[in-house]
């Protein structure tokens, strides 16, 4: 009869007493982990013959997909658009860092920056797993410099950019390299952004409509030419109006081309926006909520004044200023804080809260198949949680890489 070593020597985790999120329901049953995958208990049984090498009591913790933030500025003092001589180690900190809140795969983002910053930051950013060393990078996000004046929020207005010269081009020459980029936010009604959507989303590159005065025709240009996604939404964009509604509008739009679907990042820190706001948003699609940190250098540290770029921001609470104005400039709320007020401010269930931050940004990323889930064969990436929705440990590819200090609890 063979054992469970027929098919690979790697110790097979069994963990037990636990609810696991899978098909959008909290079950109860045991999850199996072997070689940094999520094993069909069936197969092992039936077709191995195999059982567990270790059992783990997770002593009735949720088990729930890994949270994936497709937009975070930095962290922890570390600036992600500043070209520093030790911009690997920052980058190394922060993804570190983020475990503690379950964050297992993130994409660093850059604010709009002067060509020379993304020259020199891009080549340092590679994608990589993640693991003990901290949570795995799926590539950049470049928010901008191809966004509206009106709109630019907290980016600097002296480095906005158009397409208006040579389109994909001109995209080309400021970033230097696409190598490693994941989405780009951009403003759809500036002339030419048409082809350059469609030349990105050719690279397979996420295009993020933010940052802009677009109307609602404009935006469902941009999604007919392949854009997917919108950057925080209701914030740096048209407000809602019920005769153009503009970008918000996409959320109901009866224009999106059929077996697509918008996703939009909402920055869920009760600060960015009205938990009304967030309801009427979650209500009118739930399926495409996608929670984002927009989190900046000063996140995880003491109030004051910190970066974000070129810019210096103030932090005062959870609020964060461009110095000297009342400006909003990016969140210092996590990921995990993030999932709890959403929940708190939508009544939605535990399920819904804990997909918007994994299952969601994983089908925007297309990388359903390996993350976001605990379906099988998937990659192990997880959290345990309390019924409070905080965080008590967080495995990647199936190891322990962070846990709660019990006697801190």
């Amino acid at each position: 009869m063979p054992s469970n070593k027929s098919v690979s020597d790697a110790p097979i985790v069994q963990f037990t007493n636990c609810r696991i999120l899978r098909s959008h329901q909290l079950q109860r049953e045991d999850l199996w982990v072997r070689e940094g995958k999520i094993l069909n208990p069936e197969k092992l049984f039936f077709d191995e013959k195999g059982s567990a090498d270790i059992q783990l009591d997770c002593k009735d913790s949720i088990i729930a997909p890994g949270f994936i933030d497709v937009q975070i500025n930095g962290g922890f003092g570390v600036d992600f658009s500043l070209a520093t001589d030790d911009f690997k180690s920052g980058i190394d900190l922060v993804s570190q860092k983020i475990l503690s809140h379950g964050v297992t795969s993130f994409c660093p983002t850059l604010v709009t920056s002067p060509p020379s910053v993304y020259h020199q930051v891009l080549p340092q950013i590679s994608i990589r797993n993640g693991g003990a060393h901290g949570a795995g990078i799926l590539g950049a996000h470049l928010e901008g410099p191809f966004i509206s004046k009106e709109k630019k929020g907290a980016h600097p207005e002296h480095c906005l950019r158009t397409f208006e010269a040579g389109a994909f081009q001109d995209l080309l020459a400021t970033y230097g390299s696409l190598d490693c980029v994941r989405i780009v936010t951009l403003a759809p009604e500036m002339k030419r952004s048409s082809e350059v959507i469609r030349e990105l989303t050719k690279r397979g590159i996420c295009v993020s409509l933010g940052h802009s005065v677009a109307n609602l025709s404009q935006a469902e240009e941009a999604v007919q030419h392949g854009a997917t996604f919108i950057t925080h939404l209701f914030n740096a964009m048209l407000p809602f109006h019920h005769r153009d509604p503009g970008i918000v509008g996409l959320l109901t739009s009866d224009k999106i081309p059929a077996g697509r679907r918008v996703f939009y990042g909402m920055i869920s820190d009760g600060i960015h926006t009205n938990p009304a706001a967030l309801r009427i948003a979650h209500r009118a699609h739930p399926k495409g909520l996608v929670l984002v940190t927009d989190a900046i250098a000063g996140m995880g540290l003491a109030p004051g004044r910190h970066t974000l770029g070129q810019q210096v921001v103030e932090i005062d609470g959870l609020n964060t200023y461009i110095a000297g104005t009342k400006t909003l400039s990016g969140s210092v709320a996590t990921m995990d804080t993030c999932v709890r007020h959403f929940q708190e401010a939508t009544g939605c269930s535990v399920e819904t809260a804990l997909e918007a931050a994994s299952l969601h940004p994983a089908q925007l990323l297309g990388i359903e198949p390996k993350k976001g889930t605990l379906n099988y064969d998937s990659d192990a990436d997880f959290l345990m949680l309390n019924d409070g929705l905080y965080v008590q440990a967080t495995y990647i590819a199936g190891e322990e890489v962070w846990r709660q200090d019990p006697l801190g609890m």
